[in-house]
């Protein structure tokens, strides 16, 4: 199940293999298409490896070339695999179709070993070991939405949880086909279960019915911090006791929006186990995520440990001065003194 030590992080959910056309380049006209590894948990043990924080990825693949490919990725990135490998149920698939704005995605995931994850996965002990040094766990809705009926995957995590002392981090992630004709109640048991819950407010919003903090709180509870991104806007930090901090989005030049959800939670969670305090998490957060906003794939390389650490420390203006593309970040924050005196 992969290699031996310690890590900090555990992520618990699918991955799959990514196809897409070269370019923008229709789907249908593409003779070729370009594979990548994607996944929602995937990404964000992929961004966490990178940024320094030893991670475990936990889930089930197929016994497939593709099930290799993911594991080759994860393992090539710094991540360390923890995964079961099923001789009958394939690894999960997803076609990038390029669209003005972004991509529309056509999902292959029924059926797939990931949508078979039950209890036991916990108690493999690869898997065990990983979670019983880890500081926190993190999965998704997706998670919670593939899980076949029956499985008691998240009963056993939260069991875990209290046994263990992690703590749960759950990204919402809403995919309303994963929960078409289906009642939300276990995704809401989810949230409000978890230590730190981060979402969107607009798919806050259409998953749950509200999205602002005092209704969120009404709704999941006082156990959860809750880590609510306000559209391109700002990232807000809303703790049990009352106390907020928000801090404004960077400015991006968009390539594709795909993955900058999990770059966020990747770059707070880093920072989270890390002890940075609620701007530079949220600060992190902004910056991993703009990161992928401005590259083609579900992910992209976070700026290196001094760029990263001068724009933690940077004051509201020059924040507020800092514009991400393609090219890299452009912000008075790293410019030398020689420069700042131009």
């Amino acid at each position: 199940m992969g290699s031996s030590g310690d890590v900090r992080v555990v992520c618990l959910g699918e991955a799959m293999v990514v196809l897409r056309p070269e370019g923008d380049q229709p789907l249908a006209e593409a003779a070729t298409l370009r594979r990548s590894v994607g996944g929602a948990e995937a990404n964000v043990a992929g961004a966490l490896a990178a940024l320094g924080v030893r991670t475990a990825w936990v889930s089930r693949l197929g016994r497939d070339p593709f099930g290799d490919v993911v594991t080759d990725d994860l393992t090539a990135r710094g991540v360390q695999v923890r995964a079961e490998r099923d001789p009958q149920r394939p690894t999960g698939l997803y076609v990038k179709e390029p669209a003005p704005g972004g991509s529309r995605m056509h999902y292959y995931r029924a059926g797939s070993a990931a949508a078979a994850m039950d209890a036991d996965l916990l108690d493999e002990p690869g898997v065990a070991q990983a979670l019983a040094s880890a500081e926190v766990v993190h999965t998704s809705g997706i998670t919670a939405g593939i899980l076949e009926e029956g499985s008691a995957l998240v009963p056993r995590l939260l069991a875990l949880r209290e046994e263990l002392g992690f703590r749960l981090s759950v990204d919402l992630n809403w995919r309303p086909a994963l929960w078409a004709g289906r009642e939300v109640a276990p995704l809401v048991d989810l949230l409000r279960a978890a230590d730190v819950v981060l979402l969107g407010a607009d798919e806050a919003r259409a998953a749950l019915g509200v999205d602002a903090p005092h209704d969120l709180r009404e709704l999941l509870g006082d156990r959860p911090r809750l880590v609510i991104k306000a559209d391109s806007h700002a990232a807000g930090e809303h703790d049990p006791d009352g106390s907020a901090t928000e801090v404004p989005a960077l400015r991006v030049d968009v390539v594709e929006p795909v993955g900058a959800g999990d770059g966020f939670a990747a770059g707070y969670l880093a920072a989270l186990v890390d002890g940075i305090e609620p701007v530079g998490r949220l600060r992190q957060g902004h910056l991993v995520a703009a990161g992928v906003l401005a590259a083609t794939g579900d992910h992209a390389d976070p700026p290196a440990v001094d760029v990263r650490a001068r724009l933690l420390a940077c004051s509201q203006d020059e924040w507020a001065a800092t514009r991400v593309s393609a090219a890299g970040i452009d912000s008075p924050a790293l410019e030398t003194p020689a420069e700042a005196s131009r």
